[in-house]
């Protein structure tokens, strides 16, 4: 096999599973075909890793950026296909949802991937922006999968507000491509991206400036920033569970993944506008509001969908800073979120079955009751705490240093919102997982090996990163600038 082969199989494995998916008329074959589609991508992804990249064309290429995020979202998309097996099966079992549903979900979560995938690997921005739109689409569509009145509403504000964040990510596609016409000329060479990396620095700066404004405030809303961020709790808290790690995980990333793109972009233009304050900026907003918010929530999925505003924005505000350190910072935040957050959410949707409600109140006395899933989600969350020895107290710690010996002001709000949701999270945690057990405890149907395998990934990087990953990720650090 080849670079080129793996990189066609990426897209072509998820394509093709989709269209079978969508005429297959059985779960349980449904759902072993997603999970085996999913590990296939998987595999092409990290084949990549090792064999000799393909030479990029105008349409799709391969560099030290976006390797690092596509053997990511294929990865948490093998094991949210893995966890999505059990636990789509037990809601088909409890009545909330047919058989036509799932048939429907199965194919929707391969176009998703296939989504996410494309725009992970494009070389022209236009079909960048048009892959992220079809991933939001899918998800959209999958977040009001329950068809009930609070599926449906939060499925609609996700489509609108998503849709807006869409239109003025496109408009500033727009721009960027006025920009580079008069460098490159017209049609596709001024919508490549490495025809534009390269001739970045002829661009008009004044265009430059405005484009990035539509793209940040577009694409951010696609990350969740504050305050863009209203269509995120409610699909995390109507979707399927499993949605709720993708979304967190994965879709999130993707679209930062953008946002990273056309910083590099601005910055490869001395006269252009400086990037990163305004992405400290909303990054801090975004930390410090999702915090105070943390206290308020009586519903254990909105709960972690305020987590993910919050991780958001630490990794957004470490790029923000830039730098070898703050980038290989914000990188490790980034993937180690994605682990944990997937990981909290695949504990989440086993909680729900368990206990038959989100309601944090009814749910009591975990490592009583279920002592594996109790212990893990209690790691888990620990984790996205921060708390050593897991990967993310790592990144944060990096992040944290980085930002006092060059930002101290900065550094102190950064710490403040850390300290905040620290607490926010550990009070949640003690109700949750400790003291009598309460309300419903049926039996646990779904797999705990996703979780598991998660939160080891998350603990071994902790406590050593090997050096290869060290070598790589300091190279995409590099890379960012």
């Amino acid at each position: 096999m080849t670079g080129a082969d793996a990189l066609v199989a990426v897209l072509a494995v998820p394509v093709g599973a989709a269209a079978l998916l969508a005429l297959l008329p059985g779960y349980r074959a449904g759902a072993w075909i997603n999970v085996a589609a999913s590990f296939l991508a998987f595999l092409a992804a990290a084949a990549l890793v090792v064999l000799d990249r393909p030479a990029p064309g105008d349409l799709l290429h391969v560099d030290d950026l976006n390797i690092v995020f596509i053997v990511l979202n294929t990865f948490v998309g093998a094991t949210a296909a893995t966890f999505s097996a059990g636990y789509i099966g037990q809601e088909l079992k409890s009545g909330h949802l047919t058989p036509v549903n799932l048939r429907f979900y199965h194919a929707m979560y391969q176009t998703m991937m296939f989504g996410m995938n494309l725009a992970l690997v494009s070389n022209n921005i236009g079909l960048m922006w048009v892959a992220i739109e079809l991933a939001t689409l899918t998800t959209v569509l999958m977040v009001g999968l329950y068809r009930t009145h609070e599926a449906l509403e939060a499925a609609w504000k996700y489509f609108i507000l998503g849709s807006v964040g869409i239109a003025l990510a496109l408009f500033g596609t727009i721009l960027v491509y006025m920009a580079a016409q008069p460098v490159l000329g017209e049609g596709t060479p001024a919508m490549v991206w490495t025809n534009l990396i390269g001739a970045a620095a002829r661009f008009d700066p004044a265009m430059l400036n405005v484009a990035f404004v539509f793209l940040l405030v577009g694409y951010g809303t696609k990350v969740g920033l504050a305050p863009f961020h209203a269509w995120l709790p409610d699909a995390h808290a109507e979707g399927p569970t499993p949605i709720s790690a993708v979304l967190s995980g994965l879709l999130l990333n993707v679209a930062l993944y953008a946002v990273l793109r056309f910083k590099l972009l601005m910055t490869a233009n001395e006269a252009a506008l400086a990037p990163g304050p305004l992405m400290i900026g909303l990054g801090l907003l975004s930390l410090v509001f999702a915090a105070f918010m943390l206290y308020r929530r009586r519903d254990i999925k909105r709960l972690f969908a305020y987590s993910s505003i919050e991780h958001m924005g630490i990794i957004v505000f470490a790029f923000g800073i830039g730098g070898p350190l703050a980038n290989f910072a914000g990188l490790l935040h980034m993937v180690m979120h994605s682990l944990t957050k997937s990981a909290i959410f695949f504990a989440v949707g086993n909680v729900a079955q368990i206990k038959g409600t989100q309601r944090l109140a009814d749910i009591r006395g975990l490592t009583q009751s279920h002592p594996a899933l109790g212990w893990g989600l209690v790691l888990a969350v620990l984790s996205i705490a921060g708390m050593p020895p897991s990967g993310v107290f790592m990144s944060e710690f990096l992040i944290v240093t980085t930002s006092f010996a060059r930002m101290p002001l900065m550094a102190l709000i950064l710490v403040f919102g850390l300290v905040l949701a620290f607490g926010a999270l550990l009070l949640r945690l003690t109700g949750i997982a400790f003291g009598e057990p309460t309300g419903q405890n049926a039996p646990m149907q779904g797999s705990l090996v996703p979780l598991w395998l998660h939160l080891a990934l998350v603990y071994l990087i902790g406590l050593h990163m090997p050096q290869a990953m060290v070598d790589w990720f300091q190279a995409v650090a590099g890379v960012l600038g």
